[in-house]
């Protein structure tokens, strides 16, 4: 575990502002913290307090580390809504191997429902705010890694076919290289513009937009947006394909699970097809209700990882996943977004997303493989499923 130190407790005051407009305008270029649905949400910047850690409890350390600050904090917050007083934004590996991060920024800004708020942590430093820079000179491999990844896709389905497993998410890995350092903004704005009903997010370099939510919690009710079965737009009938329904019902049925262990008054819609501007999607909404007083961290370490991004059953998806995929996926596929005091918040999955790194980005799409799954459909899949941020960097 790796702490900012803390040599007294963090001191946070929430006042009302006047609507700051565009939140991802708002943003320095270097450290951007972003939470971000339509005009709703948070943004961050500066440090007031980290902390990194990593392996099979960490989901526990996080929440032991943020009951620690915010038990030990002196808030004075005037609006009183879920995202004020002292927020950290967080960002969890998908597995024991890589580094999970939460920080506390300095300053956040806020809105919700029409009301905003902006939050400052001790008396935070002078934010210099540049010109957002678009991408200049990005690269692309010449070796298309999606070659090599048809390999890993059919040998799981014949692991499926020979009854070792029922699903797996196989992610595949695009390396872009730039001839500057990439501007995070410059993708925030791209991707919240042309994928609006998305969350927008930034955390520690990892910059996206994720159309599925691992779990909100707001007091006792908790839900859930369950993403599993993917389409081109016109493409197959979701809803009436064996294949999708399958792979979807996995999902959902191990995000119940999940909940099962801290929730009450579990229900889940029936699926639908959520449409977004490049792919469709099956989907099922899931709600409930706090039983045991789990804050957010308790029940995204109880959900997490899901059918979704796993695979079912879980340890021998997850075995598969390290065998197959050569590099570690770091926090991708891992839940991304911002808890307060309360234990209230949001964390989605970190999707449809580039790590960056100096003029670096690391991009990852996913696909669900179960009995059915053919390559080349699943190829086509994880290419739809690497346009939004190719075209946010100019592809």
């Amino acid at each position: 575990m790796t702490t900012a130190p803390l040599p007294e407790p963090l001191v946070a005051r929430t006042e009302a502002v006047a609507d700051p407009g565009a939140l991802l305008a708002t943003l320095p270029e270097h450290g951007p913290l972003a939470w971000v649905r339509e005009e709703d949400g948070l943004v961050g910047w500066g440090e007031a307090a980290r902390l990194v850690v990593r392996g099979a409890g960490r989901f526990l350390e996080a929440e032991q580390w943020w009951q620690g600050v915010t038990a030990d904090a002196v808030v004075d917050d005037a609006v009183g809504l879920p995202g004020t007083g002292l927020v950290a934004f967080a960002s969890l590996a998908f597995s024991d191997e890589g580094d999970s991060v939460l920080v506390v920024p300095e300053v956040v800004l806020g809105r919700r429902g029409g009301r905003a708020w902006v939050t400052r942590v001790g008396a935070p430093g002078p934010s210099v705010r540049t010109p957002v820079r678009e991408p200049v000179g990005v690269r692309w491999p010449d070796e298309d890694p999606l070659g090599r990844w048809r390999g890993a896709v059919q040998w799981a389905t014949n692991a499926i076919s020979r009854g070792e497993l029922d699903k797996v998410v196989l992610a595949v890995e695009v390396l872009a290289t730039a001839a500057e350092d990439l501007d995070p903004r410059w993708l925030l704005q791209r991707l919240a513009a042309d994928y609006p009903s998305t969350w927008t997010y930034a955390v520690e370099g990892l910059v996206g937009a994720t159309p599925e939510l691992l779990v909100r919690r707001l007091g006792e009710e908790v839900e859930s947006r369950v993403l599993a079965g993917t389409a081109r737009r016109g493409g197959a009938d979701l809803l009436r394909s064996e294949k999708d329904r399958a792979e979807h019902a996995y999902a959902v049925d191990s995000l119940v699970a999940g909940f099962s262990a801290h929730c009450k008054e579990i229900s889940t819609s029936e699926p639908f097809v959520l449409e977004l501007p490049n792919v469709v999607h099956l989907a099922t909404d899931v709600r409930a209700r706090v039983a045991d007083g789990a804050s957010l961290l308790s029940l995204a370490g109880a959900l997490h990882p899901t059918a979704a991004v796993g695979g079912t059953p879980t340890r021998t998806a997850l075995r598969a996943i390290r065998r197959l995929e050569p590099h570690d996926r770091g926090r991708y596929a891992g839940p991304v977004g911002w808890v307060d005091a309360a234990g209230n918040g949001e964390l989605g999955l970190a999707l449809r997303c580039a790590q960056l790194d100096g003029p670096t980005a690391r991009l990852w799409a996913g696909c669900g493989i179960v009995v059915d799954s053919d390559p080349e459909a699943e190829v086509a899949e994880a290419q739809a499923k690497l346009e939004p941020v190719r075209r946010a960097l100019g592809s």
